[in-house]
């Protein structure tokens, strides 16, 4: 595992647990807007810390924490992810993976083998548009598409979410999105917040008005839509 940072203590990252975050270097995507750019384009240069380092401090504090979220990054690019997770099990924890859902075969083996209790997986944007919003010059979504399917499908814990940005998401690719994802349990549409650790500058939040116009358009293809950081 490349462990590229651990938030030690977090209230915001899995909702209803006290939690741990640690993030893992590198990713597939280049999404502009993406805050964590030293983990996607930097990663290599990072200081790393252990596995054993993680699960120390872990043990520690059982009872403190109940939680641990494991982002990145896309931490479905790590070929020991698995056993790791089980490792974190092991010492009692729920375990949330935010992952971009390219890897649909990992995320059925993660969820049929109980390794993960809440997925939680970023909608780019409708699939004419993705491969703008994530930054490549083409992109095929057929296993994004995969692993929204294998949710519905299965009543996976899960949460579909977007960073809802000014220049990408219109009401157009909005409803194209809710005509996608209908049948996902919960989908959160979020407020983008600009700073220095963004890859690229000159995005623009939308605002709460057209946020919660949003929101009303794709309650009727999954009623439990939410706005978060608003």
């Amino acid at each position: 595992m490349l462990i590229s940072g651990l938030e030690k203590m977090s209230l915001v990252d899995y909702d209803g647990f006290v939690s741990a975050t640690v993030f893992t270097g590198g990713c597939n995507f280049r999404c502009g807007f993406c805050h964590n750019s030293p983990l996607v384009l930097s990663f290599k240069e990072l200081p790393t810390i252990s596995e054993q380092e993680v699960l120390d401090y872990l043990k520690k504090r059982r009872g403190l924490l109940d939680g641990v979220c494991i982002s990145g990054g896309e931490p479905t690019l790590q070929k020991d992810l698995p056993l790791f997770i089980e490792k974190i099990k092991n010492l009692g924890y729920s375990i949330k993976l935010d992952t971009n859902g390219t890897n649909p075969d990992l995320v059925k083996t993660l969820w049929e083998n109980k390794l993960v209790d809440y997925f939680a997986t970023d909608i780019k944007a409708d699939k004419e548009n993705y491969h703008k919003v994530i930054g490549l010059s083409k992109y095929d979504t057929k296993n994004v598409e995969k692993t929204v399917e294998y949710f519905i499908s299965n009543s996976v814990n899960h949460e579909l979410r977007t960073t809802l940005i000014k220049e990408f998401h219109t009401p157009i690719v909005m409803e194209n999105i809710g005509k996608w994802i209908k049948g996902t349990k919960k989908y959160c549409l979020q407020k983008f917040i600009d700073n220095e650790n963004c890859i690229d500058k000159g995005f623009s939040e939308v605002d709460i008005n057209t946020a919660t116009e949003y929101k009303n358009l794709l309650k009727q293809y999954i009623p439990n839509t939410i706005l978060r950081g608003y």
